[in-house]
């Protein structure tokens, strides 16, 4: 009976998935995280320099251009828009405006320091950039590399992407929680449940559930432990009726000879006689578990060609007809004629054929009647073995083409047969494109059906 892995095993699966799903959404942060930060000291030095030289330059020389020079020059005069994170201040800390002469204008955005109008002492620590109106040099922008404006510039720049990582790192945390449930959670339980299998517990399930991708795999993986087990049940129930299907007739054989060698039965024709078919029954057994084996696993070839199923039918009532004879039974064909031919294996097709009508002739009663029928169908055409015997329960007619299934009392070992012949029958038809059924006749009787394609 199927049931759901071991909790505890389930249970140390997640923990263990969960933790490796939380530490790769914890490096992905940390690496997010360091590449921002890397990126800002990468370019906080001399680019934040080139930041200023890059946004107040082109301001000063409209300035200059609108004013005609550098008159009333203030910082008030020079407004621009910052950056949504910036500080305005930052803008003129370290900024000097020089004239043409190398006098100070503005001091660090102000024009009524004692600095304004002096020569600005140039220092390792200025970086100068002129100021070009009409391919004319009008003046300078001194810019100073101050580490207190840098830090400030990357307490800011930091500030919100602190805030990002922090805000996507809740985002990671909530989406690893459903991810977790939705795929880690059902994950767990198909390598329990595989690992259950792979000790042998074949009867090992998994809930269904998860995405749509995990569900299919749940799906496949129950699919795949039904046919395990199955398979496993039939190897089982194989071996026990092979075993059983031997020991009857190395137990007559046994009996036989050793009666002869203890001198109890004479060494005649009467008494090895039975010994030899015994023999023969066994390599009839044999022979139809070869074929079956070979069947059930499409490695019997098939010599394919057009063949005439009424022909093949006329062929081969004569063959039986001493058999049903001898049992007092009526064998007949009813052939439609003018049926097209179908492709098929003619010597399958017939073994086929005779297998049905063998297994008719062993449950049909004295005096009884077995037909052989042919007829067309939407996709092809049909051959049908009806007899008026005593039919079989409608619970057991789904059991009729397992191998050696025989019912209580209609297929009794005494009435002949390893309860192999219907399943060799329908592995043979069903490899050549065909299907096989059986039901019990209206009128009595059992008739099996063999649709082939056309």
């Amino acid at each position: 009976m199927a049931h759901q892995p071991d909790s505890k095993t389930v249970h140390t699966i997640r923990g263990r998935l969960s933790r490796l799903v939380a530490w790769a959404f914890a490096i992905v942060v940390l690496i997010m995280v360091t590449i921002g930060m890397g990126v800002s000291l990468f370019n906080s030095g001399t680019d934040m320099v080139s930041y200023k030289a890059f946004f107040i330059r082109p301001l000063l020389q409209s300035y200059y251009l609108e004013n005609g020079g550098w008159q009333d020059l203030t910082h008030t005069s020079v407004e621009f828009s910052p950056l949504p994170f910036e500080r305005e201040h930052r803008w003129w800390s370290g900024v000097y405006v020089l004239d043409q002469d190398g006098k100070v204008l503005l001091d660090e955005g102000k024009s009524d320091t004692l600095l304004v109008g002096q020569l600005l002492t140039l220092d390792s620590d200025l970086s100068t950039h002129p100021i070009i109106v009409n391919h004319v040099e009008v003046g300078q922008l001194a810019i100073r590399a101050d580490e207190f404006g840098i830090a400030r510039y990357l307490i800011d720049l930091l500030a919100p992407l602190t805030m990002i990582s922090i805000f996507g790192g809740l985002l990671t945390v909530i989406f690893g929680m459903l991810l977790t449930r939705r795929v880690v959670y059902p994950l767990a339980e198909v390598i329990a449940a595989s690992q259950a299998v792979t000790r042998g517990d074949l009867s090992a399930r998994v809930a269904v559930g998860g995405s749509s991708d995990i569900r299919d795999l749940t799906d496949n993986f129950n699919r795949m432990a039904d046919s395990l087990e199955q398979n496993e049940i039939q190897r089982r129930n194989l071996l026990a009726d092979v075993a059983h299907e031997l020991r009857t007739p190395l137990t007559v054989m046994r009996g036989k000879l050793e009666g002869i060698l203890d001198g109890v039965y004479p060494p005649d024709e009467n008494h090895i006689a039975p010994v030899l078919e015994e023999t023969y029954l066994l390599e009839r057994l044999v022979e139809d578990l070869r074929l079956l084996t070979l069947a059930e696993t499409r490695q019997i070839h098939f010599e394919i060609k057009e063949v005439d199923v009424n022909a093949l039918v006329g062929r081969l009532i004569p063959l039986f007809e001493a058999q049903a004879s001898e049992k007092g039974i009526t064998l007949r064909a009813q052939t439609t004629p003018g049926l097209p031919a179908v492709l098929a294996d003619p010597q399958r097709l017939e073994q086929v054929i005779g297998n049905l009508v063998s297994n008719s002739l062993r449950h049909v009663p004295e005096g009884g009647e077995i037909v052989v029928e042919t007829g067309k169908t939407a996709a092809g055409l049909r051959v049908s073995v009806r007899d008026n015997g005593p039919g079989v329960p409608e619970a057991d007619i789904p059991h009729l083409f397992e191998r050696f299934w025989r019912g209580e009392k209609s297929r009794a070992r005494s009435s002949g047969g390893a309860g192999l012949g219907l399943a060799i029958a329908k592995q043979l038809v069903e490899a050549q494109g065909g299907t096989i059924q059986a039901q019990n006749h209206p009128e009595g009787g059992l008739e099996v059906t063999c649709q082939l394609p056309g």
